[in-house]
């Protein structure tokens, strides 16, 4: 096949597996050198970058910290969560939780023992360890939204790779499953403070600003039996991992809901939080804030 008669959306298959094979290696060093490594490109990218830092900045400052010392550190911390994940995912769920601390297991205990469990893990610390930590002990379906590059679709395969941990699109399909899933008296899990598409969400203040905020976990959570438990994987430093905290939301989580307990989270480690994140926008045709 000629290079013309590639098509821009078809993936480059000799690219994708020598990125799935940089990841393996790169999972194979020690985490105090990838954590390192990351959060010198996190600088790098936050002095580099101009867009980047005044969305950082902007965002930070919104919540109410905008001290240089805060900007340094969410920028370190975001390049350490993404030099960590090599290690995360080459790891399998029963290997990667002996690096994770939890003195909340009674809360999972409490919450199996009534029905399937709705996880909601914001963009803080490494979330990327909290399903996989839970896939450790039980099965679990986790929504993701699927890149649009294709080249990148067989990385995230990867780092979905694991039988305890089921990954679906954040499409109908993908809802139809996690319900499913519930009805089954299993775990679900999900980002809720990523943005929705258009219909899926309501205008609800977060830090103060409006943000299009999803309905999802409140849907969920209506079925018969559901435990909506917060979960955040703090991340310990130097060469340890991370320490997982859990807690229960008995309040329905509607958007508001959801926003409080989101900010009351970030306020406690601030500087793990992802404030790179484009959480203030608009998705096409969602409308203009009240």
């Amino acid at each position: 096949m000629s290079v013309e008669s590639v098509r821009p959306d078809q993936p480059d298959s000799s690219s994708s597996r020598a990125l799935v094979a940089a990841m393996r290696m790169l999972g194979a060093l020690p985490l105090r050198f990838l954590r390192a490594f990351g959060a010198a490109l996190g600088l790098a990218a936050y002095l580099l970058s101009a867009g980047y830092r005044r969305k950082l900045l902007a965002n930070l400052r919104t919540a109410g910290y905008d001290s240089t010392a805060d900007a340094w550190s969410a920028a370190a911390e975001a390049g350490r969560m993404v030099g960590e994940l090599p290690f995360v995912w080459r790891r399998a769920p029963a290997d990667l939780a002996r690096h994770v601390v939890c003195d909340d297991l009674q809360i999972l205990d409490a919450a199996e023992a009534r029905g399937g469990i709705v996880f909601l893990t914001p963009h803080l610390g490494a979330f990327e360890v909290t399903a996989r930590f839970y896939a450790s002990r039980a099965p679990i379906t986790v929504l993701y939204k699927p890149p649009r590059k294709a080249w990148m679709r067989p990385l995230v395969e990867f780092s979905r790779a694991t039988g305890s941990m089921r990954a679906v699109p954040a499409t109908l399909a993908g809802v139809r499953a996690m319900l499913r899933a519930l009805r089954a008296g299993e775990a679900v899990g999900l980002l809720p403070d990523q943005v929705p598409g258009a219909g899926e969400g309501r205008w609800v203040p977060f830090f103060g600003r409006p943000a299009w905020t999803m309905t999802l976990p409140q849907r969920l959570a209506e079925q018969p039996g559901a435990q909506v438990v917060l979960a955040v994987g703090e991340r310990l430093g130097g060469a340890r991992g991370w320490r997982l905290h859990l807690e229960r939301m008995d309040e329905p989580p509607t958007p508001e809901a959801l926003n409080a307990r989101m900010e009351a989270l970030i306020r406690r480690f601030p500087s793990q939080y992802l404030w790179g994140y484009n959480r203030y926008k608009r998705p096409a045709a969602a409308g203009a804030p009240d």
